[in-house]
């Protein structure tokens, strides 16, 4: 039988993206989720230009 801890750590302060995730409406979160990814994809690209240049 595995040994099973009964003392459990205290959980952490929320943080704010968990705030926003859990509070967030849906129109805003897809707002959100589509700036990282169009943010993402630019900064990708500047790495692939960037790297064919050699």
């Amino acid at each position: 039988m595995a040994f099973i801890s009964k003392t459990r750590t205290k959980p952490k302060d929320s943080s704010a993206f968990s705030e926003f995730i859990r509070n967030a409406s849906a129109k805003e979160k897809k707002r959100v989720y589509s700036e990282v990814i169009r943010e993402s994809i630019e900064s990708q690209k500047k790495i692939l230009d960037d790297n064919s240049a050699d």
